[in-house]
C-alpha cells in the first residue's frame, strides 16, 4: 500500500529534482551522470533487482540531509539511503527516479569520552577507524563486522549488525546509546541518552537500530565504549565432524566459560581458504573450532576449553603461543567469505541463526541442502551465539545453478526457522528476505510494523520495498 503511492518521476520532474536539490547543496554533493550514478544502486547481494537512482547525494552536514528530506517530500521522491554498501540483502539498492543519499562523506568522530565511556559520530565513519580511534584513549568499541575495514557506523546502525565478539561483548544494539535522526519531512529528533542509565519513555533509539533506513536518516550516533581487554590468544580445535565440534560448543557454554570468540569453518571453508591464501589449515578436518579468550589469564582460559574440545572428540587441539599466531588464525576466519566467492566466482551468503543447542542440526541440515542441489556450499558461524554463515557457491552465468542456488537459499532459511531460529542475526532484511520476514513475524506482526512505518513516514518516500 505504501510503494502504491510512489511514482517514478517524470524527466521533467527529474529536472525539478536536481534543480531543486542543488538550491542547497554544494555543487559536488549531487551527482546525476548516469555513469556514476549506478554504481551506487546496490550492495553486495545476490539476486535483489535494483533500478537507476535520479541522483546521488554525498551530504556533509545535518542542514544538507534535512534540506534532501524537504525536497523529497515536497515532491514525493522516495530516498534510499545509504552507507558503505556491504550489506548482503539488498538494503541499499535503488528503486526507479530515487535520490540516493549515500551518507559516506558525514565521517567526522566528533567526541571520544574516556570518562563518560562514549563516542560521538557521524554516519559515515568506517568501523575500523572508530575502534582504532578509541583503542588510543585505552578504550574499545566491540562491534567488529567482518567487513569493519569498510562499513560504516550508520550503516552498522542500520542492519544491526554484530560480528565475531559477539558472543562475550554483543551486537551493534547494544552500544547505540542516543541517535540524531533526520525524518521523512525534515525535522530533527534526538532518541535516547548519553548517561549510563536512562529509562525516560518509549525506547526509540532501539526502534531505529536495525530499520534500515525505513524510519529515518541516521546522521549522528552516540556510542558506548568498554575499557580496552587485555590482548587475546586463540586456539584452534580440530573436528572429525561438524557435530562433534557443535558438541564441543555446546560443552563450552554450558561450562560457563565466556569466550572473546567461538568460530567454526567447515571443510569446505576450510578447503576455500587454503585454495585462496596458502594457509596450511588442515583440510582433513570435518571442522574447525577457533577459541579465543581475553582475560587476566588466556592461556588457562583455553587451557581449560581445549580439554572440553577433547572431551567431545577433537583429534587436535593447538593453542596460539602468542598474539601473533592468534592474529593468523582470526585472519583465516576473516577470509572464509573471500575464499568461497572464489570457489565459482558468485555467492549467496546466508544469515541464519538458530539456539546454539541445535547448531549441530543446522550444519547437518545444510549438508543435506548442498548434496540435493549438487551445490557447493560453505559454512562459517560465530558458533558461540548460533548464528550461521551458509554460503552457497554457484556461477551467475549459469542460469540452471543460480536457480539451484536462490532454492537452496530458501531451503536453508526454512531449515533456521524449523529449528527455532530466525532468517537474519546480523545482515538485515531488505529485498532479499522479505518474504522470510512474514513468514517468520506472522500477519499480526507485519501490519504491527507496518503501522510503526506509517507514523514516521507517512508517505513511504524511506527506502520504499525493503523490510516488507
Amino acid at each position: 500500500m505504501i510503494m502504491s503511492r510512489i511514482q517514478a518521476p517524470s524527466d521533467e520532474a527529474t529536472g525539478n529534482l536536481i534543480d531543486r536539490l542543488r538550491a542547497g547543496l554544494p555543487a559536488d554533493a549531487v551527482l546525476t551522470d548516469p555513469d556514476v550514478t549506478v554504481s551506487y544502486a546496490n550492495d553486495m547481494a545476490s539476486f535483489c533487482p535494483a533500478e537507476a537512482p535520479a541522483a546521488v547525494v554525498l551530504p556533509r552536514t545535518v542542514e544538507q540531509v534535512r534540506h534532501v528530506m524537504r525536497v523529497a517530500t515536497e515532491l514525493r521522491v522516495p530516498v534510499v539511503p545509504q552507507g558503505a554498501r556491504t550489506g548482503l540483502s539488498g538494503g541499499a539498492n535503488t528503486s526507479d527516479g530515487c535520490i540516493a543519499l549515500s551518507l559516506t562523506k558525514m565521517d567526522r568522530i566528533l567526541e571520544i569520552n574516556p570518562v563518560d565511556r562514549v563516542a560521538v559520530v557521524e554516519p559515515g565513519v568506517i568501523n575500523a577507524t572508530l575502534s582504532r580511534a578509541v583503542n588510543e584513549h585505552g578504550l574499545y568499541y566491540p562491534p567488529d563486522p567482518s567487513s569493519w575495514e569498510m562499513c560504516t557506523i550508520g550503516g552498522n546502525i542500520g542492519t544491526a549488525s554484530g560480528g565475531l565478539c559477539c558472543v562475550k561483548y554483543g551486537v551493534t544494539a547494544e552500544y547505540v546509546l542516543g541517535l540524531d535522526v533526520v525524518l521523512a519531512d525534515g525535522r530533527l529528533m534526538s532518541t535516547g541518552r548519553r548517561t549510563a542509565k536512562g529509562v525516560a519513555g518509549y525506547d526509540l533509539t532501539r526502534l531505529f537500530v536495525g530499520s534500515e533506513g525505513s524510519l529515518g536518516i541516521v546522521v549522528g550516533a552516540t556510542l558506548a565504549l568498554r575499557p580496552q581487554p587485555p590482548q587475546q590468544l586463540v586456539l584452534a580445535a580440530e573436528f572429525a565432524s561438524a557435530a562433534a565440534a557443535c558438541d564441543a560448543v555446546c560443552r563450552i557454554m554450558a561450562g560457563g566459560h565466556v569466550p572473546s570468540l567461538l568460530e567454526l569453518m567447515d571443510r569446505t571453508t576450510v578447503k576455500a581458504v587454503n585454495d585462496l591464501a596458502h594457509m596450511g589449515l588442515p583440510e582433513t578436518t570435518e571442522a574447525l573450532l577457533l577459541a579465543a579468550f581475553d582475560t587476566a589469564d588466556p592461556a588457562e582460559d583455553l587451557r581449560a576449553v581445549g580439554a572440553l574440545c577433547e572431551e567431545a572428540g577433537a583429534t587436535q587441539v593447538v593453542p596460539a603461543d602468542d598474539a601473533a599466531e592468534s592474529e593468523l588464525l582470526l585472519q583465516a576466519r576473516r577470509l572464509s567469505l573471500t575464499a568461497l566467492e572464489a570457489v565459482k566466482g558468485t555467492t549467496m551468503i546466508d544469515d541464519v541463526c538458530v539456539p546454539r543447542s541445535r547448531l549441530g542440526e543446522m550444519l547437518d541440515g545444510v549438508e543435506r541442502i548442498a548434496a540435493k542441489y549438487d551445490l557447493t556450499i560453505g559454512v562459517c558461524a560465530h558458533a558461540g551465539d548460533g548464528n550461521t554463515h551458509p554460503t552457497v557457491c554457484f556461477d551467475a552465468q549459469d542460469a540452471d545453478e543460480s536457480r539451484r542456488a536462490r532454492e537452496s537459499f530458501d531451503e536453508i532459511m526454512a531449515l533456521g526457522l524449523e529449528l527455532g531460529g530466525t532468517i537474519t542475526g546480523e545482515h538485515g532484511v531488505g529485498v532479499l528476505k522479505k518474504e522470510w520476514l512474514a513468514r517468520e513475524i506472522g500477519p499480526v506482526g507485519v501490519e504491527m510494523q507496518r503501522q510503526i512505518k506509517q507514523v514516521f513516514d507517512p508517505l513511504g518516500l524511506l527506502n520504499p520495498g525493503k523490510l516488507f
